[in-house]
């Protein structure tokens, strides 16, 4: 496969059990490298050969970014993380190489805030177990549902937030 020259060459760094939906969108603007897509070569190997001119590398999920990683990426410019932390990326290494680094930051967090209520009350109110009840015809053969449980008067809090009021 040849290199369009007029895109930017990114590498897309994930785990194989991650799928990539939004590839289409970004094979528009950019020539993307995939490891995974490669099943002749290693992903050592596809380094090696395929990505001596990335200038970016997205990273999905926390996937490991290493010195060992990053020394297969002479032209490497910008990481771009999926994930609120970067814990996850040699930021000394990037440091001395004048690599940027960016992350999704907070930008999912009032989201995924509305989906942890979301699921509490999923929980507490027994609605995904008592749809699956129903849709099993089991009304018939065990009697009602039992009520789950009111969030009224209960306490809660969420793990990890501490770090946003510090």
């Amino acid at each position: 496969m040849a290199i369009n020259e007029d895109r930017p060459s990114v590498l897309y760094h994930r785990t194989p059990s991650f799928d990539f939906p939004f590839r289409h969108r970004l094979q528009a603007h950019f020539h993307l490298l995939d490891p995974l897509d490669s099943l002749q070569l290693s992903i050592h190997a596809f380094l090696l050969n395929k990505a001596q001119s990335v200038r970016a590398l997205l990273c999905v999920d926390p996937t490991p970014i290493s010195k060992d990683l990053l020394s297969f990426l002479p032209s490497l410019e910008l990481i771009v993380c999926s994930s609120v932390g970067v814990d996850h990326v040699d930021l000394a290494e990037c440091r001395h190489r004048g690599i940027q680094v960016t992350n999704a930051g907070v930008a999912f967090s009032e989201d995924v805030a509305d989906y942890a209520v979301a699921l509490l009350i999923d929980v507490l109110r027994r609605v995904s177990a008592a749809n699956r009840f129903v849709r099993a015809g089991l009304w018939h053969v065990k009697g009602d549902y039992p009520l789950g449980f009111k969030l009224a008067g209960k306490r809660i809090g969420i793990v990890g937030l501490w770090k946003y009021w510090l």
